[in-house]
């Protein structure tokens, strides 16, 4: 039998040799960890479709952000849940509300940890939308002072990065302007520049209770749909003055990654979102799959398609598994 010159597994036939020719390594490097922060002291609640996961007091959570550290981990982004929620959201930019207590407990505990902080009011709005509301119309325009707002305070308190989630339009510009005013100027914008209208978040809405209380967010976070839209929103993000671009969900979207990755030489984010992670730990659980391993080429798998970073609840285990 007659093969050609070129036989492909040869190189496959050790795990030394599989490692020479590995066009894609993940690392440590590449992972950031989201954490859940509430008030209180010594509290640590369990996000039950999320294992393994808490909404954490501020002294828990500064414990986990040095576990964090001490695997390598080089990041984490803190979202709040706040004890009071309101018409504007007005905890998301309190001088003490709860995401910035984390983040002066973080940079106190690890000075060296990179501290990113989601910039939206779902989580603080008693409505629960992303925007200010006028009926049911989510108001784009009256919006973005208050995430730039929010985005100033968490950079007075201590953030070394400020990542909007909201999909409103113009919001990075909006907060790259406050911040410049404010002698930010050194503060980088993680935008979500192309957000989802998924299901797969259902997972995170329960442990940030940031469902809405009516309609949907149809109006502001794309429709699934859609490619070349992506396109358009992160230009639009990177002239208003992005320094890296998300996509979120990522694993049902690494064709928009792709894409992106094409498209921009811009750091390139992707958000292994809730829905990812808890439907690998439920088939784990069941004995269904080998959740590590499923773990592990799902973040593979992200990066592969182009991300140079990636926000995901399997950022312990995959450091543990990874190495320093």
């Amino acid at each position: 039998m007659l093969f050609p010159d070129y036989r492909p597994r040869r190189m496959r036939r050790s795990e030394a040799l599989r490692k020479m020719v590995r066009e894609t390594n993940l690392t440590v490097n590449d992972l950031i960890l989201p954490l859940f922060a509430i008030g209180g002291k010594n509290i640590k609640n369990k996000i039950p479709s999320m294992p393994g996961h808490h909404q954490l007091s501020i002294d828990h959570l500064a414990d986990q952000a040095r576990q964090a550290f001490a695997k390598g981990i080089p990041a984490v982004i803190l979202f709040g849940i706040p004890d009071r929620k309101d018409p504007l959201g007005t905890n998301a930019y309190a001088k003490n509300g709860i995401v910035q207590q984390a983040v002066r407990a973080v940079k106190e505990a690890v000075p060296d940890l990179a501290v990113i902080t989601d910039v939206c009011l779902c989580q603080y709005t008693d409505h629960g939308h992303c925007g200010m509301v006028d009926g049911k119309h989510i108001d784009n325009d009256a919006t973005l002072d208050l995430l730039a707002r929010t985005a100033l305070s968490h950079a007075r308190a201590g953030a070394d990065m400020v990542a909007p989630s909201d999909m409103m339009d113009g919001r990075v510009a909006e907060i790259r302007n406050l911040l410049d005013e404010n002698d930010y100027s050194h503060i980088p914008v993680m935008s979500y520049a192309a957000k989802y209208c998924s299901a797969y978040y259902g997972p995170f809405r329960a442990a940030a209770d940031s469902a809405p209380q009516f309609g949907d967010r149809r109006t502001y976070q794309m429709d699934p749909a859609n490619a070349v839209e992506a396109i358009r929103e992160a230009t639009l993000d990177i002239e208003e003055g992005a320094d890296i671009i998300m996509v979120k969900p990522a694993l049902a979207y690494l064709d928009i990654i792709y894409r992106l990755r094409e498209e921009t030489d811009l750091p390139l984010a992707a958000y292994n979102v809730s829905g990812e992670f808890s439907m690998i730990k439920a088939a784990a659980q069941m004995d269904w799959l080998d959740g590590q391993k499923v773990m592990l080429e799902t973040l593979t798998a992200i990066k592969r398609a182009g991300a140079d970073m990636i926000l995901t609840y399997f950022a312990l285990e995959a450091a543990e598994t990874l190495g320093n």
